[in-house]
């Protein structure tokens, strides 16, 4: 089938709130050197591409304005010296922006094939946060079977992503989130401890459940003063993961913890990284993760599917907080 001259997809008119989302039609993006064009069936939507609009998190150099960093559909057309992939093969894919949108541009080298026993809804909804927790959880924080892990907001994209994961690798998991509903659905993903810090203090239970010996890795998107008390939780040689900062990357913290206990600090970004470093990880991610989400041990949840032309609602569903797992966009709606 001959492709279309135009595209339906979502822009940013100014910086602000989920008012500024405008659907639009624009001309079909050509597939450059090392690209492939694929008809995107899904897209995954992230707290990045709300940042984004707000004009607080910028695509970098070379990146597409169009939003949308995880996608999944069929392979349309391909660039030169493209090997290995085929028009009309499904693939999944990190991206670092576009997929907002019916026909999305993907470096060759991050399109990745479906697990066996995905859909496509399904696929879209892993790049993004798996890529994200195994590079941060496993490579940075290097957590290992046995040991104790925290993840704060468990029952988000990330969280509930990283609660599967590390229960796969063998450790022990806690998880924060707010409400009832929100704990018994960390619990159900396999949280061995549930906490709802809006009523809870994770320092206190993490110290009464473990004995004051803490927790050996900690990936926290809240930042702020969450961040004094999660060196507090820390177990000797403890590792503090950041991702991101839903309150504030500014803290004042006692750094004596850090120096008595052998504490280690670190964090990352995903989307700044080369190609390279990108494909590294998602090579790495076929390798170590496809093969426990083909077993089942983990399994992308969906919390809403929104039509592309309602990507306004999916934004105010994600800052509402409500959601539990992943908030996607079907292109046909």
């Amino acid at each position: 089938m001959p492709l279309p001259a135009t595209m339906r997809q979502i822009r940013f008119t100014v910086p602000g709130g989920p008012e500024v989302i405008a659907l639009e039609t624009a001309p079909l993006p050509t597939p450059d050197d090392g690209q492939i064009l694929i008809k995107v069936a899904y897209a995954g939507v992230n707290r990045p591409d709300c940042l984004q609009r707000a004009g607080a998190y910028p695509p970098p150099p070379g990146a597409p304005e169009i939003p949308g960093l995880e996608v999944a559909g069929e392979i349309v057309a391909l660039g030169q010296n493209v090997t290995g992939l085929v028009s009309g093969e499904r693939i999944t894919a990190l991206v670092s922006g576009g997929g907002y949108a019916e026909y999305c541009l993907v470096d060759a080298s991050l399109a990745m094939p479906l697990p066996r026993g995905l859909d496509l809804l399904e696929a879209a909804a892993l790049p993004e946060n798996v890529l994200t927790v195994y590079d941060n959880m496993i490579t940075r924080g290097r957590l290992a079977s046995g040991e104790r892990f925290l993840v704060h907001g468990g029952a988000s994209g990330i969280g509930s992503i990283a609660i599967q994961m590390a229960k796969a690798y063998g450790a022990t998991v806690f998880a924060t989130a707010r409400g009832a509903d929100k704990t018994a659905f960390c619990r159900a993903l396999g949280a061995d401890y549930a906490i709802d810090y809006a009523s809870e203090d994770f320092v206190e239970i993490i110290a009464r459940e473990t004995g004051k010996k803490g927790v050996d890795v900690i990936l926290d998107m809240v930042g702020g003063d969450y961040i004094a008390r999660n060196l507090r939780s820390l177990a000797l040689e403890g590792r503090l993961v950041q991702i991101a900062f839903l309150r504030s990357p500014v803290a004042e913290i006692d750094f004596r913890h850090v120096m008595v206990k052998r504490q280690t600090i670190t964090g990352s970004t995903l989307r700044p990284r080369t190609l390279e470093q990108k494909s590294a990880v998602a090579r790495a991610v076929i390798r170590d993760v496809w093969p426990l989400v083909e077993m089942g041990a983990i399994r992308p949840r969906i919390d809403t599917v929104f039509g592309l032309s309602q990507a306004r609602a999916a934004h105010e569903r994600m800052e509402s907080n409500a959601h539990r797992g992943k908030i996607m966009l079907d292109m046909a709606g």
